[in-house]
């Protein structure tokens, strides 16, 4: 049994996913015990030259009362990159995902993504001297771009479910006014969507700020981005 999330090809989709089963990379996230199986990351290039990042699963599933015996969790995360691009949400671009029954494992499972080029980890920019290279304007812009790209997606609802520093990413091109910035947002395995806005933004904003390195007064010129961004609706958080 094999699912299919990317863009069709000629190829086969069993084949596409032996084909990104057997690449191998470099060891980005190691594989770690958990959902009563085993997930890992790879940094691998494919043919093409183009730098990819694998998710490889071995019976690492969830449950919910869609699906109360079990699903990958890459494919809720696939669902969740789908819903993020629909919404303006910027997120790595799917270039394959698939699962397949396994006869040791429950399931095997792949998500293959294009690399976020040009961008880092928040944290690392911020110690790498971004914010005084490039000034206070374009820092301001790069919390409005974060601000707002979290303010669509809990508009409709959604929770990133592990909004870390380390999940943020930032991207500046250029200097003064005419720097190109731009904020993704990575690892959305956890991703589902909440009865109410409030409710999943309440939970991502007080989870970011507890695992990010934030000042008071940076938090503070974020949360007001949001609020506006977001609407009088969403003020208090």
């Amino acid at each position: 049994m094999a699912v299919r999330y990317a863009a069709e090809t000629a190829v086969a989709s069993q084949d596409r996913f032996a084909h990104f089963w057997n690449l191998r990379g470099e060891w980005v996230e190691e594989p770690n015990v958990r959902r009563g199986g085993e997930s890992g990351v790879q940094r691998v290039v494919s043919s093409y030259g183009q730098l990819l990042y694998v998710k490889r699963q071995t019976g690492h599933i969830y449950r919910s009362w869609l699906h109360p015996f079990g699903r990958p969790t890459v494919l809720r995360e696939s669902d969740a990159l789908t819903v993020m691009h629909q919404l303006d949400v910027r997120v790595p671009e799917i270039v394959f995902c698939g699962a397949q029954r396994d006869p040791v494992h429950t399931w095997r499972a792949l998500l293959v993504t294009k690399s976020l080029d040009g961008f880092e980890e928040i944290d690392h920019w911020y110690a790498g001297g971004g914010r005084e290279r490039h000034g206070e304007a374009v820092h301001d812009r790069v919390l409005k771009d974060l601000a707002e790209n979290l303010a669509r997606m809990h508009k409709d609802r959604w929770q990133h479910g592990c909004l870390y520093a380390k999940h943020v990413f930032v991207s500046v091109n250029g200097e003064g006014e005419a720097a190109k910035v731009e904020v993704a947002l990575i690892d959305l395995e956890k991703c589902r969507r909440r009865l109410t806005a409030r409710r999943a933004a309440a939970n991502d904003m007080k989870q970011l700020r507890r695992h990010s390195s934030f000042s008071t007064a940076d938090w503070k010129k974020l949360v007001y981005f949001y609020e506006t961004a977001f609407g009088s609706a969403i003020k208090g958080l």
